[in-house]
C-alpha cells in the first residue's frame, strides 16, 4: 500500500514535468534529446496496424466466404471464435516467450508467424483448414500487445505511459477501420482468396526490417544519446536485483485490481469484437446495405476508436496531473466513458437510416474506447517489470469475451428472431464493463 501519498505526488510531479518546456537546468538531459523513443512507436503502431487490418478482414469477406465454401453461420461464428480462442490461450506464453526472447526477436517471430497464417486462409478449401488458419494467427498475435507494453514501459517516461498506450491502442481503430474499408474495395476486384494472400505481405516485410532496426532496450541502441536515456528514465522507480522468475500466479489471482482489471477487459473486448465480426453482417441483414457500403460503414466505428483511444490516453494523464490519483485517473475515466457510450447505443436503436445510425454507434465506439488507454497504462503503473505478465492476465480475460460474442450472436438472432436483441445485449455489455471498473482502488491495490 502506498504511504501519505508520497508516490502518487511523485507521480504528479512526473507527469506535470511532462509538460513543461525545455530548460538548461531542472529536467535533465530533454534538450538535445534524440527521439529514437518515437520511432519505436511508430514501428509498434505499424504493428498493431497490420495485425488489426489481417484480424478484421474476416468479417466484411465473411458472407462470400460463407457461400462459397458453404458454411452455415454458426460455423462461421467458430470460425471467428477459433482465432480469439487462440489469442486467449496464449497470452501467457507469448510473454513469457518474450521475456525469454526479448521482445526484438519475439515481436519479429509473431508477426512473421501470423502473416503466414493469414496466407493460408486463402488457401481453405473448407472449414477445418480456415479453423486451423484462424487459430494460428490467433495464437501468433497474442504476444503483440503484452510484448509491445512491456517495450513502451521501457522506452518511455513513466509520465507517457497512458498516452503512448493511447496512440497505440488508437492504431487498433486505423487497422481496424483500413481493413474494413480496403477490404470491402478489394473484394470488388479480386476473390477473397487472394485477398488474404495479400494480407499476408505487410506483416513478413514488418518482421523483417524490426528485427534489423530494434534494440530490446534504449541502452542497446546506437541511435539513442545521453540526453534521451535521461529523459526516459524521469520518474521511474528504482530498479531491484530480482532475477526474473516465473510469473506469481497467487498473487495475482488474489490481487483486488488484477482481478477487476481483467474482468472489465473480459466485458470491454465482448463488447468491442462487435465491430470486428457480425457488424457488416448486422448492417447487410437489417438495413439492406451492399457489401461496398457496408465495409465503408464498418470503417467508421473504427476511426473514432482510433481518436477516443488518443483522447483517453491524454485525458487520463492529465486527470493523474490534477489530481494525483490513479483511482480517478485510470479507472475513473474508464468507468465514466462505458456509460456515456451505453446511452449513445440506446439512442442509436430506433434509428432507421444505417448510415445515421453508424455515425451514433460510432460516437459510442468513441467513449468507449477511453478506457482502452487507461487499461494499458494501469497494468504499466502496477506491474513494473511484470508488465507483460499483468498484461497477459487482463488479455487473455479479454480474448476470451472476443470469444464468446461471435458465438452468441447467431444464436441470439435464431432464439430471437431479430438482431434487435444483439443490439440490446451489446449495450449491456458495456454498463457491466463500467460497473468493473469499481471494483477495486488503483490507489491501495498494489501487487
Amino acid at each position: 500500500m502506498r504511504e501519505d501519498g508520497q508516490e502518487h505526488r511523485a507521480t504528479d510531479d512526473a507527469v506535470l514535468a511532462a509538460d513543461e518546456p525545455p530548460t538548461t537546468t531542472g529536467r535533465p538531459g530533454r534538450a538535445g534529446a534524440s527521439r529514437t523513443r518515437h520511432a519505436v512507436l511508430v514501428w509498434l503502431c505499424v504493428a498493431t496496424t497490420i495485425a488489426y487490418v489481417d484480424r478484421g478482414c474476416l468479417s466484411v469477406a465473411e458472407k462470400l466466404i460463407r457461400a462459397d465454401l458453404g458454411l452455415t453461420e454458426s460455423q462461421m461464428g467458430l470460425i471467428m471464435s477459433a482465432f480469439f480462442l487462440a489469442y486467449a490461450l496464449f497470452q501467457l506464453p507469448a510473454a513469457r516467450l518474450d521475456q525469454a526472447w526479448g521482445s526484438r526477436r519475439a515481436l519479429a517471430g509473431f508477426a512473421g508467424a501470423w502473416s503466414l497464417a493469414t496466407g493460408a486462409c486463402g488457401l481453405a478449401n473448407g472449414v477445418i483448414l480456415l479453423l486451423v488458419a484462424r487459430f494460428a494467427m490467433g495464437a501468433a498475435e497474442a504476444g503483440v500487445f503484452p510484448s509491445s507494453t512491456g517495450v513502451l514501459s521501457r522506452w518511455y517516461p513513466v509520465s507517457r505511459r497512458a498516452w503512448v498506450s493511447g496512440v497505440l491502442s488508437g492504431f487498433m481503430g486505423v487497422g481496424g477501420a483500413v481493413g474494413a474499408a480496403l477490404t470491402g474495395f478489394i473484394l470488388v476486384y479480386v476473390s477473397w482468396r487472394w485477398m488474404f494472400l495479400f494480407y499476408a505481405l505487410p506483416g513478413l516485410i514488418w518482421a523483417l526490417g524490426f528485427a534489423y532496426w530494434f534494440r530490446n532496450t534504449p541502452g542497446e541502441h546506437a541511435s539513442v544519446n545521453p540526453a534521451e536515456r535521461a529523459v526516459i528514465a524521469e520518474g521511474a522507480r528504482p530498479a531491484t536485483d530480482r532475477a526474473a522468475g516465473p510469473i506469481p500466479w497467487r498473487t495475482l489471482a488474489r490481487n483486488r485490481a488484477v482481478i477487476g482489471l481483467a474482468l472489465q477487459q473480459f466485458f470491454r473486448a465482448a463488447a468491442a469484437i462487435f465491430y470486428l465480426s457480425w457488424f457488416p453482417t448486422y448492417l447487410r441483414e437489417t438495413r439492406g446495405v451492399g457489401v461496398w457500403e457496408a465495409g465503408l460503414l464498418t470503417s467508421l466505428p473504427h476511426w473514432t476508436t482510433m481518436l477516443g483511444c488518443l483522447a483517453g490516453g491524454w485525458l487520463s494523464d492529465r486527470v493523474l496531473a490534477k489530481t494525483g490519483s490513479l483511482r480517478f485517473a485510470r479507472q475513473g475515466v474508464a468507468s465514466a466513458s462505458m456509460f456515456l457510450a451505453t446511452v449513445l447505443i440506446g439512442l442509436a436503436y430506433p434509428i432507421d437510416d444505417a448510415r445515421l445510425a453508424v455515425l451514433v454507434l460510432s460516437l459510442g465506439a468513441f467513449f468507449a474506447a477511453l478506457a482502452g488507454p487507461c487499461a494499458y497504462a494501469l497494468t504499466m503503473d502496477l506491474g513494473g517489470r511484470d508488465t507483460p505478465q499483468v498484461f497477459g492476465v487482463m488479455n487473455t480475460a479479454g480474448a476470451f469475451g472476443s470469444i464468446l460474442f461471435p458465438i452468441l450472436v447467431p444464436k441470439l438472432v435464431e432464439f430471437t428472431g431479430s438482431w434487435d436483441a444483439v443490439l440490446a445485449f451489446f449495450a449491456a455489455i458495456h454498463i457491466v464493463a463500467g460497473a468493473c471498473w469499481l471494483l477495486f482502488d488503483a490507489d491501495r491495490d498494489t501487487l
